[in-house]
């Protein structure tokens, strides 16, 4: 998954609120896919084919786009860009790899930490003010991360840490993303994630590639069309809607996800888990509030 955002041209918030609740329901069908995919093959390969499709795609849109392919290669900080394309393709994989270990549920639980960690991080990367009503959200979640991981309870797994891994890794990307969105256009950071991806995964796939059944190359057709499929209703649904609006309802992903987990693949639901992602959600829905609220009122803090 990436935050692709674009500028709203209009405030259709119903709209862009079932936009959003179409993209959690895709997006938990490919970390469903990714599950059962990168459970039989490596997942190098996985996400490399992935990304193949999604190169694709946002090089059509670039394309399609007004200035076509040259504007969408311009940049005038490439080194970030680039910078940023492998952090995505290493956070996909820390993910999916996530998925095969310690299964949809625990693993999504852990990684909508993200918020909070985006939030924490605005300080040093963007030097932005994070005041202490913020930084208070910022605690109660991740005691709700510590729930669900459980240290010291018993023999601690040490799989578990790998999610929060991955909500790190995608917390400096998406805060860099609103960096180079400074100088860039969301066409441009769009292009060189699904690009640099691409090649980046290619050369590190091509060394893992093993044969795949008739059955999941259909799999994994499904996979590459509901990337690209969550991306443009997510580009949708920034159109449409301000993302402070649409964006509580993206913790809906984790109800599905958690659907998919129990249904399809045998996985339980920890009491430690609805209790650590309860905190979670609700920290980051009230950072999310407090957010909207400082950017009402004119200042940041």
């Amino acid at each position: 998954m990436t935050m692709a955002t674009t500028r709203v041209q209009q405030n259709n918030i119903p709209a862009g609120i079932a936009l959003m609740l179409a993209s959690t329901i895709v997006f938990s069908l490919q970390d469903g896919i990714s599950r059962h995919l990168a459970s039989s093959y490596n997942t190098y390969m996985v996400v490399m084919i992935r990304y193949w499709f999604f190169a694709a795609f946002v090089i059509t849109l670039a394309a399609r786009s007004r200035g076509g392919l040259r504007a969408a290669v311009r940049t005038s900080q490439p080194g970030m860009q680039i910078f940023r394309g492998l952090l995505l393709a290493g956070e996909i994989c820390v993910a999916v790899f996530g998925f095969t270990v310690l299964g949809l549920i625990e693993s999504n639980a852990v990684f909508i930490c993200y918020p909070l960690l985006v939030a924490a991080l605005s300080g040093p990367v963007l030097g932005e003010k994070v005041g202490w009503r913020r930084w208070s959200a910022i605690s109660i979640g991740l005691v709700g991360v510590l729930i669900i991981l459980q240290p010291g309870v018993g023999v601690f797994n040490p799989w578990a840490i790998v999610p929060l891994i991955s909500a790190f890794m995608f917390a400096l990307y998406a805060l860099l993303t609103r960096y180079v969105a400074r100088q860039d256009s969301t066409a441009t950071s769009f292009f060189w994630t699904g690009t640099v991806g691409a090649v980046a995964m290619t050369a590190v796939g091509l060394w893992f590639w093993e044969p795949m059944t008739m059955a999941d190359w259909r799999w994994m057709a499904v996979l590459c069309v509901t990337g690209a499929l969550g991306h443009w209703l997510l580009i949708k649904c920034y159109e449409m809607a301000e993302a402070s609006a649409v964006q509580p309802f993206a913790y809906f992903h984790l109800m599905w996800t958690s659907i998919l987990g129990i249904t399809i693949f045998g996985e339980n639901l920890r009491t430690a888990v609805i209790v650590g992602a309860t905190l979670i959600v609700a920290a980051g829905l009230f950072t999310l509030w407090r957010e909207r609220a400082q950017r009402r009122a004119g200042k940041l803090g």
